[in-house]
């Protein structure tokens, strides 16, 4: 029986809603459907199939549509898998053409009939899922919703941080993933994000977390819709497709920082893969992608998880070898999350108990060896910055243990305190904090180099209470942002030289209270 005749035959035209009697099964209507979307031929075509399935939706009687769901177990199943199937010809026909290789990108002109069909399928999606919300029928609902949730995501821009995300972990750098794609336009956009609204409407979620993790306050709590949305991503994010479609790295993505703990655990199988996937590519973009995703993961996982099997050896391996290169965006991102996976995998320095026994080097050690030699000789101003605001969490971690890489640090502590960076001076702030951080860490080893430090900070010290001397060349400093940190500093190298340094801290007093 051809579409159109059986449409014909329903009536649909009418407002009055047909009664199940005398109708063919709604089973053998859908794979109807289903054949004659993907079969065919012209957009325009397809935005007629698919207006006919808005208007089956809207004024046939659900009874009849969903009669297959109560029928039996063997029935509900039936129509579940039809309406899936019936869900995937839909998106498919607004999907997105593929990349030819792994290398290039498909210009703007190839997604220029996109942005018209989703707004036609999204329409057809909301339809079926009012009509789901109606019926109450749950079965058919979380059957098709991770294919709906994929295809909506696809196609509006959210904020990758996420609902549940500390805002403070959120770099600069995070308008890189979910900038407006090439694909999406502001109608296709308004379209997607009213779909994801009825699609959480339908099933009485309260947001996207929610959707994904499910209701996880009572011990028997509805299971989330994850597994299934990563069964829809999975083929698109393996690593011999992930790089010919475009939009599946940031839907991954989305799908991974919207879930947190105990929910992420058992699927870490499922999403470290495709996450050291992006964190190896050699595109700065796809590497922060990747190394927020794995700092996601190792945040939202129970420490025993991610020793199990060796995995946390195998994320520091890959995090590791990204400090050698000179992106400053990616160097922030991989020290940030080297910080929080090295409490895993081994206990900081700082935390041990005193012993007579030589505390033995270990993965904090080799981090900061490496970051103190690349910033000797890094002249980048954006790179110098990310490495001297790295600095001091790992002096704090480091403890008295800092005394190994106390010459290093100290020619870096000097290097970067005597030159300027104006007008904010950030870098210099920075070092003085871990200067101070030092001296308090390893104050009894802290005595070579003291008239070079001396010098460094008085200059600065004096630059930064009289900054009108060098506001129009330099910029200036303002009094508070340094001076207390310096003066500090000073004194307790006074204390520690036993005094050494009285007359000459005497002067310094004596030229800023007279100037």
């Amino acid at each position: 029986m051809e579409l159109s005749s059986l449409l014909q035959e329903l009536h649909l035209s009418s407002t009055e809603k047909l009664l199940p009697s005398s109708l063919p099964p709604i089973t053998e209507l859908l794979p109807q459907l289903q054949k004659n979307l993907i079969g065919a031929s012209s957009d325009s075509e397809t935005s007629s199939l698919i207006g006919q399935v808005v208007q089956l939706f809207q004024t046939a009687d659900p009874d009849w549509l969903f009669s297959s769901a109560s029928a039996n177990e063997e029935g509900g199943v039936e129509l579940q898998l039809a309406y899936r199937s019936l869900t995937d010809a839909l998106v498919g026909c607004a999907a997105l053409p593929l990349c030819e290789d792994d290398v290039s990108s498909l210009p703007a002109a190839a997604y220029q009939s996109v942005p018209n069909q989703v707004v036609t399928v999204c329409s057809a999606l909301v339809a079926l899922l009012r009509t789901l919300e109606n019926r109450k029928c749950t079965g058919v609902l979380q059957t098709v919703a991770p294919s709906v949730c994929v295809f909506a995501v696809t196609h509006f821009q959210v904020s990758v941080v996420g609902k549940h995300q500390d805002k403070s972990r959120a770099d600069v750098n995070a308008s890189l993933w979910f900038q407006d794609q090439v694909w999406t336009t502001s109608s296709s956009r308004a379209a997607a994000q009213s779909l994801q609204e009825a699609l959480l409407r339908a099933g009485s979620w309260t947001d996207s977390a929610h959707f994904l993790m499910g209701d996880r306050r009572g011990q028997e709590g509805e299971e989330g819709i994850l597994g299934g949305v990563l069964d829809v991503l999975q083929p698109q994010i393996s690593k011999e497709s992930w790089q010919h479609c475009e939009a599946a790295k940031f839907v991954f993505v989305w799908t991974l920082l919207q879930v947190t703990r105990p929910s992420l655990s058992p699927h870490l199988p499922r999403i470290l893969p495709p996450s050291l996937l992006l964190t190896d590519h050699y595109r700065p973009e796809n590497c922060m992608l990747g190394v927020r995703c794995l700092h996601h993961i190792i945040i939202n996982t129970a420490a025993a998880d991610l020793r199990q099997f060796n995995r946390a050896e195998v994320l520091y391996q890959a995090l590791f070898k990204h400090l050698y290169t000179t992106e400053a965006a990616v160097i922030q991102l991989v020290l940030s999350c080297l910080l929080d996976l090295l409490l895993v995998l081994e206990t900081p320095p700082s935390s041990l108990a005193p012993s007579s026994a030589r505390r033995k080097p270990c993965r904090h050690d080799d981090v900061l060896r490496l970051v103190l030699t690349n910033m000797e000789a890094e002249h980048k101003v954006a790179l110098r910055y990310v490495y001297a605001s790295a600095l001091p969490p790992f002096i704090d971690r480091m403890g008295v243990t800092v005394c190994r890489h106390l010459r290093r640090l100290e020619r870096v502590v000097l290097g970067y305190l005597e030159i300027r960076e104006p007008p904010e001076e950030k870098t210099r702030l920075k070092i003085l904090e871990v200067l101070q951080k030092t001296i308090r860490a390893a104050w009894p080893r802290s005595d070579t180099h003291r008239q070079r430090k001396r010098n460094a900070q008085t200059c600065f010290l004096c630059f930064g209470a009289f900054p009108h001397h060098h506001r129009c060349n330099h910029g200036g400093l303002r009094p508070q942002d340094g001076s207390r940190c310096c003066c500090w500093c000073l004194v307790s190298e006074t204390f520690i030289s036993e005094g050494q340094q009285y007359h000459f801290l005497s002067s310094v007093g004596l030229f800023l209270a007279v100037y």
